[in-house]
């Protein structure tokens, strides 16, 4: 007869089924779980230096609308064609597709493999692996998601659409011409800057020259203005910021120190992650 992980007889398609259904419960009551203690003492800006700080940034953008973005409409064009030609082939790694589709596929794939019948060491391997993959794709989905509904309210024209105007607006719009601020693709760069950074701080300098550069790549295709890079910049580090609060508050992958700075915890080994998906199959 044949075994599946070692465990009794291959289950039928139902119990395979339910056990997905349970797994799926499991993970979205644990995301949605109320904070531990530890976690309502995570360090932050009071409420002045919060105010302080957003200010700062509001001021950045449009300052940067005022001084920076007409500037760059009129140079733009004159810029070698070559340039422009490296920089589109860069800006295509700034899409969120490229972070999303790994890591949400390698999700499905652990969800695929979970399984009661796992011995307890697979099982806690799969967990935290899953926990650190459901976290970087929300990190960088969530301010992504926001940023692409937002952009079409505002309705900004993107640079040249209505010649140098760098005041031209049409709210609402929900026009591909019309969605310029902010920038979708340097708000995934900057969220993947944090999320991956808070996991792998070693990555952190990496992942800064990665993030700059998608962000000039967008300016330089003539895609987005200076100003809305800037504000994809700031969105994209705040949103994943607030979701790395999130899953450490609930100790997912990260834990709050007594003084309310995070940390990441440690995470399973390659060779782990391996041992526990490996299938393990033997006949009777």
């Amino acid at each position: 007869m044949s075994t599946v992980d070692g465990v009794g007889p291959a289950r039928d398609a139902g119990t395979w089924l339910r056990e997905r259904e349970q797994n799926l419960r499991a993970t979205l009551a644990t995301l949605c779980r109320p904070p531990r203690p530890a976690g309502r003492r995570i360090a932050g800006p009071d409420a002045g230096r919060a105010a302080l700080l957003a200010a700062a940034s509001i001021g950045a953008v449009v300052g940067a609308m005022w001084l920076v973005d007409p500037w760059s409409v009129a140079n733009i064009d004159r810029l070698p064609q070559r340039l422009v030609a490296a920089f589109d082939r860069l800006s295509d790694l700034g899409r969120s597709g490229w972070f999303l589709w790994p890591t949400g596929l390698a999700l499905i794939a652990v969800a695929l493999r979970d399984s009661p019948a796992l011995p307890r060491f697979s099982r806690g391997v799969l967990a935290a692996w899953s926990v650190r993959l459901g976290f970087v794709f929300c990190a960088i989905a969530v301010p992504g998601l926001f940023v692409t509904i937002v952009k079409r309210l505002i309705g900004r024209a993107r640079p040249l659409v209505e010649g140098y105007d760098v005041w031209a607006y049409h709210p609402f719009s929900w026009q591909v011409d019309y969605a310029s601020l902010p920038s979708g693709h340097v708000t995934t760069a900057f969220s993947a800057l944090v999320a991956i950074g808070a996991l792998l701080p070693s990555t952190r300098a990496l992942l800064w020259i990665y993030a700059v550069m998608i962000a000039l790549s967008r300016v330089v295709v003539g895609a987005h203005h200076p100003s809305d890079v800037i504000a994809a910049a700031v969105v994209g580090s705040v949103g994943a910021l607030l979701v790395r609060n999130w899953f450490a508050a609930r100790r997912l992958g990260f834990v709050v120190r007594p003084d309310g700075t995070v940390q990441p915890l440690p995470g399973p080994s390659v060779r782990r992650i391996l041992k526990a998906v490996a299938p393990r199959r033997q006949s009777a």
